[in-house]
């Protein structure tokens, strides 16, 4: 088994399209596995692609991702300009506008057929400059994803994330909500950014959460106060990701974000916590293999 596990990542996406082979054997030579995030349904496949080209220690998951679920930014990171063509996106300085994806469940059940696919998302709520109309889209397509997670017995990797200038909304608490009338999914909140009050929604509920980069940085407690919420989460529910290429934790910020760097996410928890780096780095690949059954 391996020392570190990275649940959250996109190695998959464009930004590593000149050294992705490279940036996983480094993981994996460095006792660290991880998981492709699908963002919709290029980047699933992407994944699953990924996946199979090694024995051991590379998984996917898919679905798609709330941002993708209408008309909506895409960076270069992700999926690269070439895309915006083969989508008819309107192509921008950074990226490009898509027109969206609907969800087709018959593509992700088939996807969800292959043995190295771990569960179902990114899905969930993005309430970052998002209106009310495509919040209802979104919440409609994220119980599209929860029913297919019940049907294929796979958990869900949850995208949650509220918009800091409008204070009305929740989208942790919204998403709990949607969650209790389905007691039996499993899954994870990725890149944690909650409340200690939302974390104890969803562990409550048998959610997982999951810590990325930013718990490495100096404390704005105006978006989260993580050393709180670590503090107050079970260790048997803590799940760590890189989400990468984004967010990289210190002393890599400002970086390009990879799945080696996790543990740096896993000394910070075990700082906080009062642990050793050991005992949280196994806590934390035995509760990964539990909730993904791998």
């Amino acid at each position: 088994m391996p020392k570190y596990i990275d649940i959250h990542s996109h190695i998959n996406f464009n930004a590593f399209e000149g050294d992705r082979d490279e940036v996983i054997k480094r993981a994996l030579d460095n006792d660290t596995w991880l998981i492709n995030i699908g963002t919709q349904v290029d980047t699933s496949k992407k994944a699953i692609g990924l996946a199979h080209k090694y024995e051991s220690g590379v998984y996917a998951i898919v679905g798609l991702h709330p941002i993708h679920t209408g008309k909506s930014f895409h960076d270069k990171e992700e999926l690269g300009p070439s895309f915006a063509k083969a989508s008819d996106g309107q192509e921008t300085k950074d990226g490009f506008i898509s027109r969206g994806e609907i969800f087709d469940k018959d593509i992700y059940r088939e996807m969800l057929k292959d043995p190295k696919v771990v569960g179902i998302g990114e899905c969930g709520l993005d309430y970052y400059h998002m209106d009310a109309e495509s919040i209802e889209r979104q919440k409609k397509m994220f119980i599209e994803q929860i029913e297919l997670a019940n049907e294929a017995g796979k958990p869900l990797m949850l995208h949650i994330r509220n918009n800091p200038a409008d204070d009305t909304r929740n989208a942790y608490k919204d998403t709990a909500e949607i969650l209790k009338k389905y007691p039996k999914v499993k899954g994870v909140s990725h890149f944690f950014a909650g409340s200690v009050e939302d974390m104890k929604r969803f562990v409550n509920l048998g959610i997982y959460v999951s810590f990325s980069g930013p718990i490495t940085y100096k404390p704005n407690l105006k978006i989260c106060d993580y050393h709180a919420v670590i503090k107050e989460t079970p260790l048997d529910k803590i799940l760590t990701d890189t989400d990468s290429p984004y967010v990289a934790p210190v002393p890599y910020r400002g970086t390009r974000n990879e799945p080696y760097y996790v543990r740096e996410i896993v000394k910070k928890i075990a700082e906080i916590k009062g642990l050793s780096e050991e005992e949280t780095a196994e806590a934390i690949v035995k509760n990964a293999r539990s909730l993904f059954d791998i």
